[in-house]
Parts: structure tokens; sequence; C-alpha cells
């Protein structure tokens, strides 16, 4: 391979660029979307670069066969890329390479590559007293009351409420005062009323009152230890420290919190329609894989306390 040339030398950056725009503006994608699926082309452009010792403009793109574009999917792989980054990657791909089309009014003509064989995942939710033990070590580790109270309501949000991480740090004072239900704006800027449980609502106006940042509309409702927006790798980070000291599988994480919330809902009779609107997921397919999460279940223990499993 030639060289590598810097982002500026190729023009198809800021085709990248305005992609970036379309997906906010009209597709209505979240920030962290953006952020990956923009990375993804430049990776692109930035391979094709070096690929072909040429700076990449749209005409490249629109001219692009599969030979290349397997030629990058080799090089990701090499990079260490699982089957399921993989996958997400080509997909994005295929709509930069959308967009390039329908940039120069061209018909688009993708490639074709077939992406990596995907088996399909199960949701490994918690356990009821696992989730609260969770909260409960989590919100101890704390340094200050006020940052216990937080982290306690925000965990209590994530499992009593199925929220997204995204979701619950992008609330603000405008939910305030609280009521029986909750707007949340999730995913392409959708938003959705959530039933709020009184637990889960005694433990946010605990950490309101505590907390000792004014708390205004527009302000965010959850606030990290200097004040700004709290941010979704102090939750994780959270989260990472008390599954260790309590033993919990690595699989526990913030978002098993809302896997738990789905599969226990479903367990106990919701309909996977009621179940959909409440997750805010955009088909039905992504809700119907909690349908398999009890066999699943029962398999792993299965699995465990049968000798001859």
């Amino acid at each position: 391979m030639a060289a590598a040339l810097t982002p500026d030398a190729h023009p198809a950056t800021a085709l990248a660029g305005e992609w970036a725009a379309h997906l906010g503006r009209d597709r209505r994608r979240s920030t962290h979307t953006i952020r990956a699926y923009v990375a993804g082309a430049h990776r692109l452009i930035s391979f094709l670069g070096r690929h072909r010792g040429e700076a990449v403009t749209g005409a490249t793109l629109r001219a692009l066969d599969a030979a290349d574009l397997r030629a990058f999917l080799a090089h990701r792989r090499n990079e260490g890329l699982a089957n399921r980054s993989t996958a997400r990657e080509l997909s994005a791909l295929r709509g930069f390479l959308a967009f390039a089309a329908e940039r120069a009014g061209e018909q688009a003509v993708i490639p074709r590559v077939k992406g990596p064989k995907l088996k399909p995942g199960v949701p490994r939710p918690i356990a009821p007293d696992e989730a609260v033990a969770l909260a409960e070590d989590v919100a101890a580790q704390a340094a200050e009351p006020w940052i216990a109270a937080r982290d306690w309501a925000v965990l209590l949000l994530l499992y009593g409420a199925g929220l997204r991480v995204g979701e619950a740090l992008g609330l603000t004072g405008a939910v305030l005062p609280l009521g029986e239900t909750l707007s949340v704006t999730g995913k392409r800027n959708k938003t959705r009323v959530v039933p709020l449980l009184d637990k889960v609502r005694e433990a946010i106006e605990d950490y309101v009152q505590l907390c000792p940042y004014p708390v205004g509309r527009d302000d965010p409702l959850f606030r990290g230890a200097r004040g700004g927006a709290l941010g979704s790798d102090i939750v994780r980070r959270a989260v990472r420290g008390a599954r260790a000291r309590l033993g919990l599988s690595g699989k526990t994480t913030p978002h098993a919190l809302r896997h738990s919330f789905a599969t226990h809902l479903l367990a106990r009779g919701a309909d996977l329609r009621s179940l959909q609107e409440l997750l805010g997921h955009a088909s039905l397919s992504s809700t119907q894989i909690y349908t398999s999460v009890d066999a699943a279940h029962l398999l792993d223990v299965y699995r465990n306390a049968h000798p001859r499993a």
C-alpha cells in the first residue's frame, strides 16, 4: 500500500460530514449512532487512500466494487473486529455509499458483499435481588450522600422503567415535578411515556432534594460531581466495580437492567405490543427476542445443575 494521505487530502471526507448532518437532521439518528457511522466512513476513506495511493473522492466511492469492500472488511477483521461489529459497520457503509450516489444524482449500486454469519443473541437479564444489590453497592461507594442518592436513582430508573442509559442521563429538570408517568426521548428522537413506580419516583425526588446544584427546566437532571451532566462512562465504571465486588457475571451491565425490566414484565404476562411501546423499539422483532430469554435461562440452570449436562 502507498503512504497514507491526511484526511483533508480526501474530498470524500467532506462528503462524510454531509452524511453526518443528514443522519441527524433527516434520519433522526442519535449522536452516538452518528459518531459510530461516520467513524466507519472515515476508516473506509482512509483505507481506500492507502489501498489505491490516491485521494478518495465521491466518484471513488460510487465506483467502489465488491473486491474493494471485501478488502476493507478483511482489514478490519485483522484489526480484531468481531462478527457483530463487522456486520454493523458493513450496514453503515452501505448507507454511506448510497448517500454518496444520491448526492451525485445517481442511482445507488451497492457492491454485493455478504456480511459475517451471526448467531442470534439472547439478552441476559439479572435477577431482581441482584439488581437491587447492584444499585445498593454502587450507592455505598459514593463519596457524598447526594452522589449515593443519584446513583441509586439512576440504576433504579434503568431497572424500574426500562430506560437506556442515554435516555436516563438525557432527562432534564423539565420532568419535575414527577408524576405517575415519565416522558422519555429515545432513539431517533422518538418520545414515549413510561409508568413511574413509586420507589423509582421517590428515589429521584430524594436525589433532587440532596443535589447541591439547581435543577432548572433546561438543566440536566442527573449531575456529575462538578455540576456538569453525568456521563455514561461514570455509570458503566461504577457498575463494573460493583459486579466485581459482588461476584456477578460480566454480562451485568447498565443495559442488562433494561433487559431485566423487559424480561420480568413479559414473565408476568405483559403482551409484546405493550412491551414494545415501553421499550421504545421501532419494530416488534426487536422485542420478540425476549420470548427466548426464559428458555435460555432454564437451559443455563440445567447445564449448571445437571450432573450429565
